[in-house]
C-alpha cells in the first residue's frame, strides 16, 4: 500500500537507504516454510494401471482436503491422489499462513456480488474455519494453528475514514460480530507501528498457521486414512474411458469413476476452464527471529495477522519462532500467463519489500532477512473461487481462489464432492457456486487491461483513492486484478 505517512511508492526505482537492502544480503531466494526439517519424504511415483472410486489430482490444500473429507464420508471409498512434484510445494507452501473464515475474498468483496447470499456465505465460511480447527486436533496437524484473529490497519487519512465508514456500514448489515474499530491509540497498542492510523480488528475470523506442514499433515492424515498418495506423477490428460475417466501419466494410467482436479494456476486437465485464471507472482520476506527487545519494541504481543488496506497491500504476521513475515505489495502478471519457475524470484520486488518493512517499522532497524521467495496464484475475475463440472458430471472442479485459498480450499473440496455425489446441498444452491466468473481475454488484451488496472490501483493509493474512469468501469463490470 501507499499512503504518504508510509511512503511506499517507488517510483519502480530500488528503494534508497543503503541499510535497506543490506538486511537482503544472506536472504535465501526459498520458501522459509519449505524448510522445515519434518518435512516428510515423497511418496512413490505412480507406475502401472490403478483403478479406483475417485481420483485426485493435485496435492496442495485444494486436492488433500477432497481426498481426505471423501474418505471421512465414506471409509470405503477407494481413493487415489497425484501430485505432479510433492505436496505443498507450490502455493501451498509458499503463502502467508493466513487461514481465513471468508469464502469471498474478503466481505467487502462478498457484499458487492452476493448481497443477498452474504449472510449465508458468512455463515459458512465461520462453520468451515471452526471444521479447519477441528481438523487439526482430529487428526493431529501440527501447523502451528493460533486462531489469533487479523487487523485491517489505515495507513492514511482517507484509509482511516473508509474503515471507520465501512465498520458503520457492516454494522447497520448486521455483518460485523467479532469486529472492533480502533483508533490510532487503540491499533498502536495492540502493534507499535508509527504509521498505524485506524483499524479493523476480526478477533475470530482468521488463524495463523504454518502452511507448509498444514500440507504435510493433511498428506499424513490422507495415508492413514487409506489414500493412495502418489507424488513426482504430473497428469497428463484426462478422457472417458467407459463409464469413468481415464488419465495418464508419465510411466502409468489410472481408471476412476469420478474425478476431483484441485490444480489451481495449473493448466486444468479441462481445457475450457483455463480461461478463467491467470497466474499473478506475489513475494514475500522472512526475518531472523526476533529478540525479546525487538518483540517488546512492536508491542504485537496478540499475535494477530494485519494487513494494509490500499489496493497495493502488504500482509504482514509473527511466525511460531517470532519471524515476521511480510509479503504483498507487487502483483506482477507475466505475458501469456506462463508460470515458470524463474518467476518465483525478483530480487527488485524484495529490496522494494524490504524498504517498506523499516518504514512501517523503523524500530527493528538492523534486523536481517533470512528468507526471500514468491510463487504463483490463481486468480480470476471476481477474485473467490468458482467451481463446476464436466463430462456428465464425473469431473468436478474448483479454481480461482485469489490468495485466499488457504482456507477455502475446505469449503471447495466439500462442493466438489457434493457436485460429484449429484447432491443439492446449502452449498451448490449458491449463487457463487452456481455461477462463473467472467473469463480473462486472449493476448495482447488480457497483458494490456491487466497492466492498465494495476498502473490504475497504483495511482487511486497515491492520490486518496480515488478511482478513475478505468477503474470505474471495471467495478460495474465485476472485473478486477487482484493477489
Amino acid at each position: 500500500m501507499a499512503p504518504s505517512a508510509m511512503p511506499f511508492h517507488s517510483g519502480g526505482n530500488t528503494p534508497g537507504p543503503p541499510g535497506w537492502t543490506k538486511s537482503l544480503s544472506d536472504a535465501q531466494p526459498v520458501p522459509y516454510w519449505l524448510e522445515d526439517p519434518g518435512k516428510p519424504r515423497p511418496e512413490p511415483a505412480l507406475t502401472g494401471a490403478e483403478t479406483c472410486d475417485l481420483l485426485v489430482v493435485g496435492g496442495g490444500y485444494s486436492g488433500l482436503w477432497t481426498a481426505l473429507i471423501a474418505k471421512e464420508r465414506d471409509p470405503g471409498r477407494d481413493v487415489v491422489l497425484l501430485e505432479g512434484r510433492e505436496v505443498g510445494w507450490a502455493a501451498s507452501g509458499r503463502n502467508g499462513g493466513f487461514c481465513a473464515a471468508s469464502l469471498t475474498h474478503g466481505l467487502a468483496n462478498g457484499l458487492s456480488r452476493w448481497p443477498g447470499e452474504i449472510h449465508k456465505l458468512e455463515e459458512l465460511g465461520a462453520r468451515n474455519l471452526d471444521e479447519i480447527e477441528a481438523a487439526v486436533a482430529r487428526h493431529d496437524l501440527d501447523c502451528d494453528f493460533e486462531r489469533t484473529g487479523e487487523i485491517d490497519v489505515a495507513t492514511e487519512t482517507y484509509q482511516a475514514r473508509e474503515l471507520r465508514d465501512w465498520y458503520d456500514e457492516i454494522s447497520r448489515r448486521g455483518l460485523a460480530d467479532g469486529i472492533e474499530f480502533l483508533d490510532a491509540d487503540a491499533v498502536r497498542e495492540q502493534v507499535a507501528s508509527p504509521t498505524f492510523q485506524a483499524g479493523l480488528h476480526d478477533r475470530r475470523g482468521v488463524a495463523m498457521l504454518h502452511p507448509a506442514k498444514l500440507a504435510w499433515g493433511l498428506k499424513r492424515a490422507c495415508l492413514r486414512l487409506g489414500v493412495r498418495v502418489h507424488e513426482h506423477t504430473p497428469a497428463l490428460s484426462l478422457k472417458a474411458y467407459g463409464a469413468g475417466m481415464a488419465v495418464r501419466t508419465p510411466y502409468g494410467q489410472v481408471r476412476a469413476r469420478q474425478v476431483a482436479l484441485g490444480t489451481n494456476i495449473f493448466p486444468s486437465l479441462v481445457r475450457r476452464v483455463r480461461a478463467y485464471t491467470v497466474p499473478v507472482y506475489d513475494y514475500a520476506l522472512m526475518t531472523e527471529p526476533l529478540t525479546a527487545d525487538q518483540l517488546a519494541s512492536i508491542g504485537w504481543k496478540n499475535r494477530q495477522g494485519l494487513g494494509d488496506s490500499a489496493n497495493q497491500f502488504h500482509y504482514f504476521r509473527l511466525s511460531a519462532d517470532n519471524r515476521v513475515l511480510w509479503g504483498g505489495y507487487d502483483a506482477i502478471y507475466p505475458y501469456g500467463g506462463r508460470v515458470r519457475a524463474e518467476y518465483d524470484d525478483r530480487p527488485e520486488t524484495y529490496a522494494k519489500l524490504a524498504g517498506h518493512f523499516f518504514t512501517c517499522f523503523p524500530q527493528l532497524e538492523g534486523v536481517r532477512f533470512t528468507h526471500a521467495w514468491g510463487g504463483a496464484i490463481d486468480t480470476c475475475s471476481r477474485f473467490s473461487a468458482f467451481f463446476g463440472t464436466a463430462h456428465q458430471g464425473r469431473v468436478a472442479y474448483a479454481a480461482g481462489y485469489t490468495g485466499l485459498g488457504v482456507g477455502a480450499t475446505r469449503f471447495g473440496a466439500e462442493v466438489m464432492l457434493d457436485l460429484l455425489a449429484g447432491e443439492r446441498t446449502e452449498r451448490t444452491e449458491l449463487e457463487m457456486v452456481r455461477k462463473k466468473p467472467l473469463p480473462f481475454p486472449p493476448e495482447p488484451f488480457a497483458w494490456t487491461g491487466i497492466a492498465l488496472t494495476k498502473w490504475s490501483l497504483a495511482r487511486a493509493d497515491a492520490h486518496g483513492g480515488r478511482r478513475n474512469l478505468w477503474l470505474k468501469a471495471m467495478d460495474r463490470l465485476g472485473l478486477g486484478f487482484d493477489s
